[in-house]
């Protein structure tokens, strides 16, 4: 369980609680931060050790210093296993081995980060919005 809880970013979470992992969660963890909450459900997940992974804005209303914590531990959950991630930041999903766009409901374009930025104009207008874009991209 600490071996998930380190790949989680969450081990001093639990270590800061009033009990320790005996500390009784509120439902719906609120009594935890929104940052905790995220990284404790992938906690969870690697515990599960399911093969497919779903993700759906795993890094919303975070602050950045958490959200590099979670991506860390996302990355941790991923190895070895399929991934789908839900996401508006594309810092979320830049490295994935492969993005669709949807616009209105319909796939505009797939492939990566790279190829994105030149072939999709929604992909291309969410980069540059987000300072994922440089200019002549």
């Amino acid at each position: 369980m600490w071996q998930a809880l380190r790949a989680a970013q969450c081990d001093d979470v639990i270590t800061h609680l009033p009990n320790g992992l005996d500390t009784v969660i509120n439902d719906g963890g609120t009594n935890l931060s929104g940052g905790q909450r995220q990284r404790m459900s992938i906690a969870r997940a690697l515990l599960k050790n399911s093969p497919i992974i779903i993700l759906d804005e795993a890094v919303a209303a975070v602050d950045p210093a958490t959200e590099d914590r979670i991506q860390q531990a996302i990355s941790a959950l991923a190895s070895g296993k399929t991934v789908f991630v839900i996401a508006h930041r594309l810092k979320t999903i830049a490295a994935a081995d492969q993005i669709i766009v949807l616009n209105q409901g319909r796939i505009e374009d797939h492939g990566i980060h790279t190829k994105l930025l030149h072939s999709s104009p929604t992909y291309h207008q969410l980069a540059v919005a987000q300072g994922l874009a440089v200019d002549g991209d």
